[in-house]
């Protein structure tokens, strides 16, 4: 058990303080158990041969793979008829079907019949049934959604035990979901009088640079009838915990149990991706004359607009979002939630550019959104990939006329005062996009939205387009977002009044990191034989495009106002174009692979979106024996508009990219034109013949002038492992992560790109051995083990603090290279 809010309070004259509001996380001295016994629920029974886990806990993630974990048989239009297809590796290949069991036992301090508990799980997937001592307190279904229930009745202060049984049915998903209690479990306890869970809205209805008008709404629950005096005094706190403005409100009997108050920020320093700034609104209720309870509310400041062909603006500037789409698994640490694997998820995002990221389809881990709060991403905050029409047999279809609006309202209550949320998805995909029938569907839960956070625009993501313009499902929509279809992006704008259009899913390029297909030709749907697709970044499905393709759009046109790539990261399952080829078991849709290391259309989007920043990255490799003398085109991705290349000193020639280039220029030759718009963003070289030797690329800036080079050297043969961490200091909390980079190179430190020797692990000191990944979407080594193959020279290994600070030092070895070791310290 772990207290994580306890609000101590100085004594002010003329008021008595109470006991304060406790809250606290259930984390350590689970037991978890895959047999379904109905006399767990008693507290008397004996679990002491359950495994004993830590909560958050991901069961299905330790594996093994299995190609008939969750086979599923899709219908498919093919050929003007439908058809069954097998899909092996679609949630990918993990045990994450059936039922799971958790119990644990907690005290809880100071609770008594005039307190008031509340039990809150960030989420458990899925079909939660929920007991304390013996006594069923609640259900709830959606997996991926957080939700509260009242455990006054049954809580004591001690010898408490909480049983939880979850159940995750075959075909109820599309990709990797993840199984257990794998996001945190809080329990508060408060006064009789007090604030709800997600008590509190507050909105800041006007804001200059010169001041911001605050109101905040403060729902409050009492027993019997209105005290005589009930009073709420609100401080609001900027980043430097200074008191910048102050409000004090009595209930009245009309007030129906809500306090409105309105504040005035001086000065206010905005919101926005690049200056984050975060104030709290702290809120204290004293029931006559004694503090009942103390609430806070992280909020920031900034103001959204979006105009009619004129885009989006913040705080005044155009913005775009320059956004990804991720799934929630953690790559080898799969659903179960942790903040250091999130905080370097985004840092990566960061530097490439991004500023926006949406949860797709689903609600995200409260962690996620209180860090795109301090790290400056903008969020698409989503519901639901299904509404009543199932695209998994399963699936949210099976909950969604009787959960929807449940569910909808916690998300929205759940997130409506975090800065970073700027638009709520309200589904992506979802059929009955060209019927009355999904029309009212959109509106009901747009209405929602509405209702329960008026300031908020609400969008969807539309695959069907034709159809939901015409049936007027898009125009019902605040702001319609479109997967891909940059085919009807200009008659959207034209025909929907809205006069804006948002990219929700883009691109959707394949790639695996290091592979390398010849000849180099945009694909569509091409699979080859070893599984895996080119990191040339010109494939994508039949039904995507390529990132240039959005780039175009997203550049010439003010109303569209930003894209979310499909992925930032690649997840587990939907192994595209091969789900019929086991062993794939892993999307190659990211831009940076499940390992976590970037691939090279990383550096493209770089480029682009982070310019400020210089980006010189060359591809491919330059090891190929065997190739000589064959044709292999050369690709530089930077922010510097030419450069020159060589080949063991000889120039092929100075390549600038080509601005005047648009979407809608149209070439004879359907091979150039396949490249038109690849030379607006990518400088290519693409008839050099392939010598062993050295690459060498000079960039230029605007005024001609050489400003930067890179070199890329044939390797030699494997020589010896080096480590770079993300963090070589951790919190010596037991939870805190290092990313260890683990590369092959040679003995002049060149990766060795073909190398997939087999590596050992070993942590000593304080700290403890992880989980390990290489980015092959095919690779069916389990993650937990401390032993993985390179792919394509490398991996990433990850260690975990220890409650104890002191030294760690982790070591990797393989037969016939030299070993390596890295101390990190926890602290």
């Amino acid at each position: 058990m772990r207290k994580i809010f306890l609000w101590t309070c100085m004594a002010w004259t003329g008021v008595v303080f109470a006991q304060p509001r406790m809250e606290f996380l259930l984390e350590k001295n689970w037991k978890f158990s895959r047999d379904d016994n109905s006399e767990a629920i008693r507290p008397d029974f004996d679990d002491t041969r359950w495994q004993s886990v830590t909560v958050p806990h991901d069961w299905a993630i330790y594996g093994p793979f299995d190609g008939n974990a969750d086979v599923q048989h899709v219908a498919i239009a093919q050929d003007g008829e439908t058809q069954a297809s097998l899909k092996a590796g679609r949630t990918g290949g993990l045990p994450f079907i059936g039922v799971g069991w958790y119990r644990t036992t907690f005290r809880a301090p100071g609770f008594g019949q005039d307190k008031k508990a509340s039990i809150l799980f960030d989420g458990a997937m899925s079909n939660a049934r929920v007991y304390l001592n013996g006594h069923e307190i609640g259900y709830w279904p959606y997996g991926y959604n957080s939700f509260h229930f009242d455990i006054s009745s049954w809580l004591k202060e001690n010898d408490n035990v909480l049983a939880v049984r979850l159940e995750n049915l075959p075909e109820s998903s599309r990709w990797y979901p993840g199984a257990g209690i794998y996001r945190n479990v809080h329990v508060i306890i408060t006064e009789d009088a007090h604030v709800p869970v997600w008590g509190a809205q507050l909105t800041t209805p006007e804001v200059n640079r010169d001041f911001a008008k605050v109101k905040l709404k403060t729902s409050v629950e009492y027993p019997g009838a209105l005290p005589e005096k009930l009073l709420l005094m609100t401080d609001i706190r900027d980043a430097r915990q200074k008191v910048v403005s102050h409000a004090e409100s009595q209930l009245a009997k009309y007030d129906n149990r809500t306090f409105e108050q309105d504040l005035l920020v001086e000065s206010p320093v905005l919101w926005s991706p690049s200056t984050p700034e975060l104030y709290t609104a702290e809120s204290r209720l004293y029931v006559d004359g004694v503090l009942k309870d103390v609430y806070a509310t992280r909020f920031g400041i900034r103001r959204i607009e979006i105009v009619p062909d004129s885009g989006m603006f913040l705080n005044g500037e155009p913005v775009k979002f320059r956004g990804v789409c991720n799934h929630h698994d953690l790559g080898p640490l799969g659903a179960a939630i942790n903040r250091s694997a999130l905080r370097r998820q985004l840092t990566l995002l960061k530097d490439m550019g991004c500023n926006a990221i949406r949860t797709s389809h689903n609600m995200p881990a409260p962690e996620l959104v209180d860090l795109c709060d301090e790290m400056g991403f903008m969020m698409m905050v989503e519901a639901f990939d299904e509404w009543d029409r199932a695209k998994c047999r399963n699936g949210y279809n099976l909950y969604f006329t009787e959960w929807a609006e449940k569910d909808i309202v916690n998300m929205v209550r759940h997130y409506r005062n975090n800065p970073s949320v700027f638009l709520w998805s309200i589904g992506n995909e979802v059929g009955g996009q060209g019927t009355p029938q999904g029309v009212r569907t959109a509106r009901f839960l747009q209405d929602i939205c509405h209702r329960e956070d008026p300031g908020r625009k609400v969008t969807i993501g539309m695959d069907n387009v034709e159809s939901a313009i015409k049936s007027h499902f898009a125009s019902t929509l605040d702001i319609p977002g479109f997967t891909y279809r940059l085919q009807f992006y200009k008659k959207a704008y034209d025909e929907l009044a809205q006069r804006i259009v948002l990219g929700s899913e883009t691109a959707s390029t394949i790639s695996s990191r290091g592979t390398y297909k010849f000849p180099v030709v945009r694909t569509s749907a091409r699979k080859y034989d070893d599984g895996q697709c080119s990191s040339y970044d010109l494939g994508h499905p039949g039904w995507s495009n390529l990132p240039d393709d959005d780039f175009v759009f997203q550049d010439d046109y003010p109303w569209c106002i930003g894209e979310f790539v499909w992925t930032g990261f690649d997840y587990l399952g939907e192994p595209t174009p091969y789900y019929n080829n086991w062993p794939n078991h892993g999307s190659m849709f990211g831009i940076i692979d499940l390992a976590g290391i970037p691939k090279d259309r990383y550096y493209l989007y770089r480029s682009h979106w982070n310019p400020s920043e210089e980006t010189l990255h060359i591809l491919p490799h330059w090891t190929w024996p065997g190739r000589e003398g064959e044709t292999t085109p050369v690709f530089v991705y930077t922010n510097y508009p030419s450069a020159e290349l060589f080949v063991n000193g000889r120039s092929q020639g100075r390549v600038t990219k080509d601005a005047a280039l648009t979407e809608a220029r149209t070439d004879s030759d359907e091979a150039l034109q396949n490249l038109v718009r690849q030379r607006r963003y990518r400088l290519m070289w693409t008839d050099v013949r392939y010598e062993p030797g050295t690459l060498r690329v000079v960039a230029y800036g605007e005024d001609g002038k050489a400003i930067a080079e890179k070199e890329l050297h044939t390797a030699g043969k494997p020589h010896h492992i080096e480590l770079s961490a993300d963090r070589t200091t951790l919190s010596a909390d037991g939870k805190d992560l290092s990313f260890i980079t683990v590369t092959v190179v040679d003995a002049d430190g060149n990766i060795c790109p073909d190398a997939t020797p087999s590596i050992r692990f070993k942590v000593t000191g304080n700290g403890a051995y992880r989980a390990a990944a290489n980015g092959d979407p095919r690779n069916l080594e389990q993650f937990h083990l401390p032993v993985m193959s390179a792919f394509h020279g490398q991996l990433t290994a990850i260690v975990q603090s220890s409650e104890k600070p002191g030294k760690i030092v982790f070591t990797a070895e393989s037969g016939g290279l030299r070993k390596t070791s890295l101390e990190l310290t926890g602290e």
